[in-house]
């Protein structure tokens, strides 16, 4: 094995790009289908066709996902349990909605049987589908190579459908993240690409899924680079064919819709507004404050329930009946109490209805009822999602950011109507503001306002909000799958030398046992010790066995000349005392480092009790071999991937 050190950012990707290697007869053999009808390409080629191929995929799925979601709306929630809910203006109903009567015991009936399905379908087909979608595509891409099983996407289709459909409070991103990111997975895998390149296709999978059914495609694009990792990290090779795959898939949605609504936000052309002087950053600044109080109550909320639903006795096909139900009765009792008005059943489905309202005329719902349908979306979202119903988080978030960011616009505008002249502004900040800090992605949440407004009026006060959120939120997050930074991601375990060496102790490579000198060895049986050993380094020790020094032939070396001071020197004149040692419980990283700054080629053992005990000599050259044997063993894991 070579002794020196492989390059620090060593890729499986950059080997593997290769199409052909010689097997052990010298045959050429294909490394995979896929790299031999792509091995003339460009690398930016190959990138372009896979990107575009998963944004198709994407696209289409976001069509079907949207048919069976209104779908089942249109047969259980508007047909039996008699309740329509509210459309955002960019939104096209497939049916148009029947003459009803709302029937409050058939609603918790139909949302219940919802959960039913829902879990029913996820716990025998495909239990990864359970819960969130996005944390779960997160979970594959630092954990699984890229893998999701070929069942999640179909399941996650259904399942979803089944809940949001029937009433129940998510999202429709979350399981189109995950349909898609299913989707980029599964080509990776089809052709046998290696393990990284299916983690990009999909976490590309993820952006594009979310570019088509939130009608965002460069903050779907960034969304999937950001999403991955709490801090301000970004997972940089995925942003380009993102970019590309997210274009590709609201361009296949978009031209799925009537030609009147093609390429329209989802929640319509209207939304431009212009901040109306600087001074409106100091009530902003009061918005980011109780943005971040609620992302804290919506985040241990939910979590909160969840975890209480794991650890409950019940079977995990039947949690989703007892989240769905909850959350029927939780939409009965705010929508009694503000006396039967029929937007506060809003906090079923997706709620787009009412954040609709809350964009474009907040005062027409009022402080006390967008306060109150915060709060009740936070506890329908955690009980539907948080007991295993399949749904997504970011609409819920975006939905309890707008309508808190409205109700906070309300009241200040009543306090200083003069600072705040258009409360409207909060609602649309406050959507970017929330998510930013709860699931900490600011660029793309900031890019994301841009397009729903068509313009960059309010880019400046999204980005304060945003920054403010994302700061003040750094110890709370909605997707507890998400790493600090990519140090931490196994899936960059093999690319930095830091990472490879801390994870092994000096315990972990073998030593070398020296012959040892005593302390009082004349220097002429020294010289003949040299001449006769093949040892470059010598322990030094007293009588009593104990550690006292070290010298190398290079100190020994100036004296082979001059035999007068053979008979008068001993080893204490040429060995050294400020010994630089290393214990069994360093890290290599630790020894390499001390190997390096003062260019040693072996370290001395010591005891950690007792430095004065001599347990050996570690050679520079066997620390390199552990170190490169490692990150053989990483790349290789990676290249193979999941069969």
């Amino acid at each position: 094995m070579s002794l020196e050190l492989q390059p620090l950012l060593v890729r499986p990707h950059q080997v593997e790009e290769r199409a052909v290697r010689l097997d052990g007869a010298g045959k050429i053999k294909r490394k995979s289908l896929i790299l031999k009808y792509l091995a003339p390409l460009h690398i930016t080629g190959k990138w372009l066709l896979l990107s575009v191929v998963v944004g198709m995929v994407a696209g289409i799925g976001a069509i079907l996902f949207d048919i069976a979601s209104q779908s089942v709306r249109r047969f259980a929630l508007e047909g039996i349990a008699g309740y329509v809910s509210a459309s955002p203006d960019g939104e096209v109903d497939l049916y148009k909605p029947p003459p009803s009567h709302l029937a409050p015991l058939k609603l918790i009936g139909v949302i219940s049987v919802g959960g039913l399905l829902a879990g029913l379908v996820v716990f025998y087909f495909a239990p990864d589908a359970e819960g969130h979608g996005t944390d779960a595509a997160i979970a594959a891409f630092h954990h699984k190579r890229g893998y999701i099983g070929p069942n999640v996407a179909p399941v996650k289709l259904i399942a979803s459908a089944f809940t949001i459909g029937t009433g129940g409070s998510g999202g429709r991103e979350g399981p189109i993240t995950q349909i898609g990111a299913a989707a980029g997975s599964f080509i990776g895998t089809y052709f046998k690409l290696p393990a990284h390149d299916r983690r990009i296709l999909s976490a590309v999978g993820m952006g594009a899924g979310l570019g088509a059914i939130f009608r965002v495609p460069m903050a779907g694009a960034l969304f999937a680079a950001e999403i991955l990792y709490r801090g301000a990290d970004l997972e940089s090779e995925v942003i380009v064919p993102a970019a590309v795959s997210s274009i590709i898939s609201y361009s296949v949605f978009s031209y799925w819709l009537p030609p009147e609504m093609r390429f329209v936000p989802i929640f319509g052309k209207h939304l431009q507004f212009e901040m109306s002087s600087v001074l409106e950053l100091l009530p902003m600044t009061i918005l980011a404050v109780v943005l971040v109080v609620v992302a804290v109550l919506f985040i241990k909320t939910f979590y909160g329930l969840h975890h209480w639903f794991q650890k409950s006795r019940l079977p995990k096909w039947f949690r989703p009946v007892i989240g769905a139900a909850i959350t029927g009765v939780l939409a009965l009792a705010a929508y009694w109490s503000v006396h039967n008005d029929a937007r506060a059943l809003g906090v079923l489905g997706t709620s787009y209805g009412m954040l609709q309202i809350a964009l474009t005329d907040p005062s027409a719902m009022g402080f006390w009822l967008l306060a109150t349908f915060a709060v009740v979306k936070i506890l329908t979202t955690s009980f539907t999602i948080g007991s295993g119903g399949s749904g997504g988080i970011f609409g819920p978030s975006m939905v309890i950011g707008g309508i808190t960011g409205a109700a906070v616009g309300l009241a200040l505008h009543a306090l200083w109507p003069h600072i705040v002249p258009q409360p409207q502004i909060f609602a649309i900040v406050g959507m970017a503001g929330f998510f930013a800090g709860a699931a900490h992605a600011p660029i793309s949440t900031v890019i994301m306002v841009s397009e729903l407004t068509g313009d960059y009026a309010l880019l400046v006060p999204t980005m304060w909000v945003s920054t403010l959120c994302f700061l003040l939120c750094h110890r709370w997050t909605l997707y507890d799958q998400q790493l600090p930074s990519r140090l931490d991601s196994p899936a960059h375990r093999g690319d930095f030398l830091v990472d490879v060496l801390e994870g092994i102790t000096v315990r972990d490579v073998p030593w070398k046992q020296r012959t040892s000198v005593f302390q009082g060895m004349p220097l002429k049986e020294i010289v003949h010790l040299i001449a006769e050993s093949r040892q470059h380094y010598f322990p030094v020790v007293d009588g009593a066995g104990r550690f006292v020094g070290i010298f190398s032939t290079d100190d020994v070396r100036s004296h082979l000349y001059n035999e007068e001071i053979w008979h008068l020197a001993n080893a204490r004149d040429v060995m050294t005392t400020r010994v630089v040692s290393v214990t069994p419980e360093d890290d290599l990283n630790t020894a390499l480092k001390r190997f390096t700054d003062l260019n040693l080629d072996e370290l001395p053992v010591v005891d950690h009790e007792n430095p004065s005990q001599l347990l050996g000599m570690l050679r520079r050259r066997d620390v390199i071999a552990c170190y490169n044997q490692k990150l053989h063993d990483y790349q290789k894991a990676d290249e193979e991937g999941f069969d």
